[in-house]
């Protein structure tokens, strides 16, 4: 379930709490009992696992990069 941040615009307070998308936004502030919670954007934490994103999906299967095959097709070409 995704953690939201709130802040109120009565008292200042901000806290995170732990909803279900399905939920309704909460409205009233829990200190001064106010209806004045408004949610805080966050920016997304990311966190990659593994051995590394890099290295399993976006190099070549051989390890070696793409420009000395292009050259080998480019002078095969040429030689025609």
């Amino acid at each position: 379930m995704p953690v939201y941040t709130y802040r109120c615009d009565n008292c200042g307070i901000q806290f995170e709490k732990q909803q279900s998308f399905t939920d309704a936004p909460l409205k009233t502030c829990p200190e001064c009992r106010k209806k004045a919670l408004k949610k805080v954007i966050t920016p997304t934490k990311v966190i990659f696992k593994g051995s590394g994103f890099y290295a399993t999906d976006h190099k070549s299967p051989s390890g070696a990069s793409t420009t000395p095959a292009k050259k080998s097709s480019e002078s095969a070409s040429s030689g025609e």
